[in-house]
C-alpha cells in the first residue's frame, strides 16, 4: 500500500500507550497491503483510513467504548451495501441509502481471520464500484 512518509512515525503516535491495538493493527496491516497492495493507508487524527479509489476501511481506537466491549480492542470499520450479518458486528448504521459502515472490534491476533478479509474485500469491491 502506499503511504504517506512519516506513515511509521504517525501510526506510533496514533497507538502511543496502546501496544495491544498496535500489535493488532500491525498485523491487519499486513494482511492488507497483501490483498490490496495499489490501495493507500491515511493516519489521521482519530482514525487511519484505507483507501483504493474510495474509502472503504478505517482502524481506531474506541471513542465511546460500550460497557460489554474489551477493554483493550482496535475497532475496524468496514464500508458495504449491506448490514453486516455476524455477531461480530460491534455496530452497524446506514448513514446514506444503501450504505452501510458495520464496526468489527478486535482484541485477539486470531480474529484478523479469512471472514474479516472477506469482508474487508467486499469494501473494496464495493467502494470501488462507486462512480
Amino acid at each position: 500500500m502506499k503511504r504517506g512518509e512519516h506513515y511509521e512515525a504517525d501510526v506510533l503516535f496514533f497507538f502511543d500507550g496502546h501496544p495491544l491495538e498496535l500489535r493488532l493493527y500491525q498485523l491487519l496491516f499486513r494482511r492488507l497491503d497483501e490483498l490490496f497492495p495499489e490501495g493507500t493507508v491515511k493516519v489521521q487524527k482519530s482514525q487511519i483510513s484505507f483507501y483504493g479509489r474510495h474509502l472503504f476501511a478505517a482502524a481506531s481506537l474506541p471513542v465511546r467504548r460500550k460497557k460489554d466491549w474489551p477493554r483493550e480492542c482496535l475497532v475496524v470499520t468496514i464500508g458495504l451495501s449491506h448490514p453486516l450479518d455476524s455477531p461480530r458486528a460491534a455496530v452497524t448504521v446506514e448513514p446514506y441509502p444503501g450504505r452501510w459502515t458495520n464496526h468489527v472490534l478486535l482484541s485477539r491476533e486470531e480474529e484478523i481471520d479469512e471472514a474479516l478479509m472477506e469482508w474487508l474485500r467486499e469494501a473494496y469491491d464495493f467502494a470501488e464500484s462507486k462512480r
